[in-house]
């Protein structure tokens, strides 16, 4: 990527996504060097804005030594920095560029849980605060021959993926965005009066109260790329089975072709024909872990291959997903938690959804 394209990707992340205004406290956050000319750019952008930008940058490898070498005390421990950041910056922009994606693979399911249980009152804080409209967030990627390898494509084939999926390419971006926006939110404003959802398919029949609940559209301004319209449903009302074919990747770790029961909202059997132990341990990350924080329809027809990042798979055109875990408070999402675990599911191959008994999406489209 040319100088003039992390220019372009920056302003995007900074004007639009964000919003960054003079006096704000600005928090880039990234887990290796590799994203460096992104971050500098970044950095330099919000400085032309009058913002105040300081840049946390990892080093690849502390969370598998943390993992490893913690004790139940240092994992139940949030260090007053990281607390006052969520407090106090208007901002955060995080770059994810890994150097191995898959160093978390070996890590203690169990601790790991813990640690995501310790972490779950700063996921609160911070959603509270983007509901009450005190913090903007994103998160993007910098293209890395990790993130290629894990999408089984060359670095530059990656790059060029990455660099459509944002719409980069176009000479507007944000135009492109703001019109996906616009055709989303017709879309949210047509759910919003809906109160039960009913998503059949292969291995999949289950229902949803979402009465009362907002439907929301998502086009680049917490996610980049983006592109799906999403909901938190009624905390107890999740009843029925729903099978994921997709591979469903959490923190470096995989559970493929899972199958969840959920009776009351809550998910009362859990099966995978690979990682469905590592599963379990994450659904029992806290109270909250086995109930739908979110369902979600992928919209964004640039994604059409599962590449491993959840970034971008969750958004792929002609698929859904739902979160075990946290939901969210600005969709009027009441359930707690540590985890938020996309997982996504293919529609393309017979999939449907029924909104107050009306079949509204087939094979991967609306028909609305």
């Amino acid at each position: 990527m040319s100088n003039s394209l992390w220019e372009k990707y920056a302003k995007v992340l900074v004007d639009y996504s964000v919003k960054v205004k003079k006096g704000e406290l600005t928090i880039i956050r990234t887990d290796s060097y590799q994203s460096q000319p992104l971050v500098k750019e970044i950095y330099k952008q919000v400085l032309l804005r009058g913002g105040f930008p300081v840049v946390r940058m990892g080093v690849e490898g502390l969370n598998e030594l943390y993992i490893k070498n913690a004790d139940d005390e240092q994992l139940e421990y949030i260090d007053p920095m990281t607390e006052l950041e969520y407090d106090k910056a208007k901002n955060l922009i995080s770059i994810g560029a890994p150097l191995n994606v898959k160093n978390m693979a070996k890590a203690d399911s169990k601790k790991l849980a813990k640690r995501s249980n310790t972490m779950k009152h700063l996921t609160e804080k911070m959603l509270k605060r983007y509901a009450a409209g005190d913090l903007n967030w994103v998160i993007a990627d910098f293209p890395t021959n990790a993130l290629a390898q894990e999408a089984n494509m060359s670095l530059d084939d990656y790059t060029d993926f990455l660099i459509k999926a944002c719409y980069l390419h176009l000479d507007n971006p944000v135009e492109k965005w703001v019109e996906i926006g616009e055709k989303q939110q017709k879309i949210a404003e047509f759910l919003n009066k809906k109160s039960k959802i009913r998503i059949e398919g292969e291995k999949t029949d289950i229902t949803f109260n979402v009465s009362g609940r907002i439907w929301k559209s998502c086009s680049g301004e917490c996610n980049f790329p983006d592109g799906e319209v999403y909901t938190s449903p009624i905390e107890d009302s999740a009843q029925g089975q729903i099978y994921f074919d997709f591979p469903q990747i959490y923190r470096g770790n995989e559970a493929q072709k899972v199958l969840l029961t959920l009776k009351n909202g809550k998910i009362i059997e859990a099966k995978a024909e690979k990682g469905e132990e590592y599963l379990n341990n994450m659904l029992d990350t806290d109270e909250g872990s086995r109930f739908v924080g979110e369902i979600a329809i992928g919209t964004n027809e640039m994604i059409q291959e599962v590449t491993g990042n959840i970034l971008f798979d969750e958004k792929i055109g002609g698929s859904i997903h739902m979160a075990a875990g946290a939901s969210y408070p600005d969709t009027g999402g009441k359930n707690v938690s540590g985890l938020h675990w996309d997982l996504i599911k293919n529609m393309k191959n017979g999939g449907k959804i029924y909104a107050d008994d009306e079949l509204i999406y087939e094979n991967g489209k609306f028909l609305v």
